[in-house]
């Protein structure tokens, strides 16, 4: 069995290597899913990510900051079902300001370099999830929680 060390080290693993997740907010009853560019925190409780405010995942953000993000190292091959490890972080998302946001950002552009235009614009928010609990998926069924101290 998978100790917590063991499941950090996976979740490390994985959120240092992949660059996208897909973002679930919602409204209204409705679930709506989002791929963004993200970075995470070495102690896992917080991921980064930056979109204009006039998007429909920036305008759920605002009115219900509950979301989702799934993170999976899927290359979409036969292989997957033994080998990926997927991850959903289930958290709480706002736009950060002031300090905050500085050194999130400084963070996120380390890792996405390529995306400074994008993340720096006027129109672009920095968003912060924190994370409370990891659902770590390995060889397609094997589930196992890390659950983050408030």
């Amino acid at each position: 069995m998978d100790t917590q060390a063991d499941i950090r080290e996976v979740l490390s693993t994985l959120m240092s290597r992949q660059r996208l997740a897909v973002l679930s907010t919602h409204t209204g009853g409705q679930p709506y899913a989002s791929l963004v560019a993200f970075a995470g925190s070495e102690d896992l409780r917080s991921l980064y990510f930056v979109t204009p405010r006039a998007t429909r995942k920036f305008t759920n953000l605002q009115s219900d900051g509950r979301v989702a993000l799934l993170v999976t190292s899927s290359a979409n091959q036969e292989g997957d079902f033994h080998q990926a490890v997927a991850a959903t972080v289930v958290g709480s998302a706002r736009e950060l300001a002031g300090p905050q946001k500085e050194a999130a950002l400084k963070r996120y552009l380390q890792k996405h370099p390529y995306l400074e235009d994008f993340a720096c614009s006027p129109t672009s928010a920095l968003v912060e999830v924190s994370a409370r609990t990891y659902v770590l998926v390995k060889n397609f069924q094997n589930v196992m929680e890390l659950h983050l101290d408030p």
